[in-house]
């Protein structure tokens, strides 16, 4: 009788590939058997997945259901036949996480990455700004310029990699032995050594401490905006690169103004008689305050355009819309009472 393949994984007949994938990666750790697991299990879990993540064998597999393997649909009745159809390419992230390595993809050493905030003003955020960061790090060793030598010392062949950068390295599996080439870790790939270490970093080529920075940030950065400055991370001295600083933005309410976009809101409250009769009123923007016109007639939420006051946006920049909000008096003498009451300005 045929194996259940979808019970085997623990999915659904209407599960997604990636679902497969998820179901199948979980259960091959749980039961792999250098980390402790069934070996038959183990197995068992790959063969499904073999099927259950092939679209052709799938369908075959849907179709014909128990009588799967009877009906020519590839199914791996013993193990030698599931090693010869493995498709290793999806299980490369798998082992590669297993075993330490990178699943047959090289990867260049490099230092760890920092994440840090940096904090912003309204306006800031709009015209951008030059700003100063105080970090503590792994950085490149001063005394030896990140080599690990001794200022003056020769450098000599990697006696572990014997100059070639890489190491091989087997591992054994239930597949038989792996092999892998790997960054040399003695030399840091770079295939050479100093004959003497560096007296301050002993050899590292990197010393922890801290240090000052000047980053730009451009104009029009949003809250919440993330800015990556190559090479400005940690250090791994001779045995690498650099990595990377990552600025978190954060940009503080300015309760003036409201952006959208590349445009800029703010409120601007006018009396009666200036919506009436018109009136020429001071507005804040970000370049300062200018003096706008209001029209006559101007009605409780107008909006008044300013061009050109926005946000930066290339070569160009956004508008800034003022919003009209029309104050009516809450306290009247008896004088201003009767105008209005002679004037009897009603809707009509």
């Amino acid at each position: 009788m045929g194996k259940d393949y979808y019970k085997i994984l623990g999915v659904e007949k209407s599960a997604t590939k990636e679902e497969v994938k998820r179901a199948f990666r979980k259960l091959a750790h749980e039961h792999h058997p250098d980390k402790g697991g069934n070996e038959e299990k183990f197995k068992e879990v790959n063969e499904a997945y073999q099927v259950l993540g092939d679209e052709k064998k799938r369908e075959q597999y849907d179709q014909y259901g128990t009588t799967f393997d009877q009906a020519g649909g590839g199914g791996f009745g013993n193990f030698n036949d599931f090693y010869s159809n493995m498709n290793f390419e999806d299980l490369g992230d798998l082992f590669g996480n297993m075993f330490g390595g990178g699943g047959g993809r090289g990867r260049q050493n490099r230092g760890q990455d920092i994440l840090v905030d940096v904090e912003l003003s309204f306006k800031e955020s709009i015209f951008g700004v030059e700003k100063e960061l105080s970090l503590t790090k792994n950085q490149a060793c001063e005394r030896c310029g990140g080599t690990g030598g001794e200022p003056g010392t020769k450098m000599k062949t990697c006696d572990d990699c014997k100059g070639s950068g890489m190491r091989i390295v087997t591992q054994r599996t239930m597949f038989g032995n792996i092999q892998s080439r790997t960054t040399c870790a003695s030399c840091g790939g770079n295939g050479e050594t100093p004959e003497n270490k560096c007296t301050t970093c002993n050899g590292t080529g990197t010393e922890y401490k801290r240090s000052t920075l000047r980053v730009n940030i451009p104009a029009g950065v949003e809250d919440g905006n993330r800015i990556r400055v190559r090479g400005q991370g940690e250090s791994m001295g001779s045995a690498g690169g650099n990595g990377d600083l990552y600025l978190q933005l954060r940009v503080q309410a300015d309760k003036r103004f409201e952006r959208q976009g590349d445009t800029i809101y703010s409120v601007k409250r006018i009396g009666f008689t200036q919506a009436a009769l018109g009136d020429d009123v001071m507005v804040e923007t970000v370049d300062g305050s200018v003096k706008v016109k209001v029209p006559a007639g101007t009605q409780p939420g107008d909006k008044l355009r300013l061009r050109g006051k926005g946000v930066p946006s290339g070569r160009s920049r956004g508008d800034h819309i003022v919003i009209v909000q029309l104050v009516t008096p809450k306290k009247l003498d008896r004088n201003e009472r009767k105008i209005l009451e002679e004037l009897n300005l009603r809707e009509v």
